[in-house]
């Protein structure tokens, strides 16, 4: 059975890093895109950053650029985000999800889940970890 285990969150003091990382079991991580998503209150879930099969792109979401950065180990089968200057507003149960044969020049679908028409669907996703930002 294909499977994502979310981990890394906490509580942290605005400013302050954390680390995330999504562990697949029951398959090769290397063949999949994967991205981290969240999804606030009230609003539509977000495509935070993904990354494709063939690390040849990586998409961030206007409001984490130049803050978060997102990897894979396709040797430990994880993928990360490293969240550096965290705000308040980032404060969310982030969840990943993986998308066979993801490459390049899909990125853009996969991740950008708020874009008009787009109607994409990940083919598994973690049960996510909690991510607390206050003073």
């Amino acid at each position: 059975q294909l499977q994502l285990v979310e981990s890394g969150g906490g509580l942290v003091q605005p400013g302050g890093s954390l680390r995330l990382s999504c562990a697949a079991s029951g398959f090769t991580l290397n063949n999949y895109g994967i991205g981290w998503f969240r999804q606030a209150p009230g609003k539509e879930r977000e495509g935070v950053s993904c990354i494709s099969s063939s690390v040849g792109s990586i998409y961030y979401a206007e409001s984490v650029k130049g803050r978060f950065i997102i990897s894979r180990d396709n040797a430990k089968n994880t993928v990360y985000l490293q969240m550096n200057s965290l705000r308040p507003e980032d404060e969310d149960v982030y969840n990943c999800g993986a998308d066979v044969g993801v490459e390049d020049a899909n990125i853009q679908d996969m991740c950008d889940l708020r874009a008009a028409g787009n109607t994409h669907e990940m083919d598994c996703w973690g049960k996510g970890t909690l991510v607390n930002v206050s003073s």
